[in-house]
């Protein structure tokens, strides 16, 4: 036969949705804040962008090909969504060296390493961005101001994050303009400026139906209430660092997220605590990527005592 057929038991379920379909609509949903982040830092963004998505594509069809001996999958558009992912969690001025390093990390070690796409244990983008950060942290804390480097590249004027001059006692929330933080014209990687273009990413995926609301209200739900008891800024703690990025675009990941309904509350919750300990008593300014990642890991665990209600199953009354 030239056809192979796949057996596998019931239920059976059709549905138009695919891999590639999924990846696009988040990619779609990411080109407002690429818009921004293009308009804010200009020429860096832009060679940041097409290095780490051409690095994650290139890295991953050498992998399949010559390492795996698999089909290469990059048509699936996941490679490139890791790309831009990590372009957003970086710097407009990193070199490109680094970027490449980061690409090699995030596709090579995050993702394959595990089997390829569905098979990561964590967020392969936000592996890269950990990585670098830990390995160059220079590179990666130094920020270019928005607005005045759309022509510059390495020599960009660069200036502290709201978050870093918060934990270097350098101003207090109330010194903090949130309308400039919702509008992107701060420092800090390019992903994490712009809150509202990031908020109309994240409607686009409401209504497209490729993510559900629980993961990033019970992070965002989380992060208020915590910082609301401990005294801290609501404001600040939403709008700035790449909480919102972090919370619609990266802790949503269909691979590393649990599947229940429960357990992606539960998920969000702890992602939410763990951001705030971090910001508030950690040495780094920004936690959103470790708590990310710490989750991944404790993912597997939530799947297993938090499951959905069996297909067909029902409730009995008592």
């Amino acid at each position: 036969m030239s056809q192979l057929i796949t057996i596998s038991p019931s239920p059976h379920a059709q549905t138009p949705v695919t891999v590639t379909k999924l990846m696009t609509h988040v990619i779609i949903a990411l080109l407002p804040a690429v818009a921004l982040a293009l308009y804010c830092f200009g020429i860096g963004a832009a060679i940041v962008i097409v290095t780490a998505i051409a690095g994650c594509v290139v890295t991953e069809y050498l992998i399949s090909r010559f390492m795996l001996g698999q089909r290469p999958s990059i048509g699936n558009m996941s490679a490139v969504l890791t790309g831009l992912l990590l372009a957003l969690n970086l710097p407009s001025n990193l070199p490109v060296w680094t970027v490449l390093i980061g690409c090699v990390i995030a596709i090579g070690i995050g993702k394959m390493t595990f089997g390829g796409l569905g098979c990561n244990i964590f967020n392969p983008a936000l592996v890269g961005r950990v990585f670098l950060l830990l390995s160059f942290p220079v590179q990666m804390t130094t920020w270019p101001l928005p607005m005045e480097n759309r022509m510059n590249y390495l020599d960009a004027t660069t200036g502290a994050t709201t978050l870093g001059q918060l934990k270097m006692d350098q101003i207090t929330g109330a010194d903090v303009d949130l309308l400039n933080q919702a509008l992107g014209f701060t420092g800090g990687s390019m992903g994490e400026i712009g809150a509202i273009a990031l908020l109309i990413g994240f409607v686009y995926l409401l209504c497209t139906r490729v993510i559900t609301w629980h993961i990033p209200v019970a992070i965002l739900a989380t992060v208020a209430l915590f910082s609301l008891c401990i005294g801290a800024n609501v404001g600040v703690q939403l709008l700035t660092g790449g909480l919102m990025l972090g919370a619609i675009f990266m802790a949503t990941d269909y691979v590393t997220s649990p599947m229940s309904h429960a357990g992606m509350i539960i998920y969000g919750v702890m992602i939410g605590i763990i951001t705030v300990v971090i910001r508030q008593w950690g040495a780094y300014p920004e936690g959103v990527s470790f708590a990310i990642l710490i989750m991944n890991g404790v993912t597997p665990l939530i799947n297993r005592y938090v499951k959905p209600r069996k297909f067909g199953e029902r409730k009995v009354a008592a």
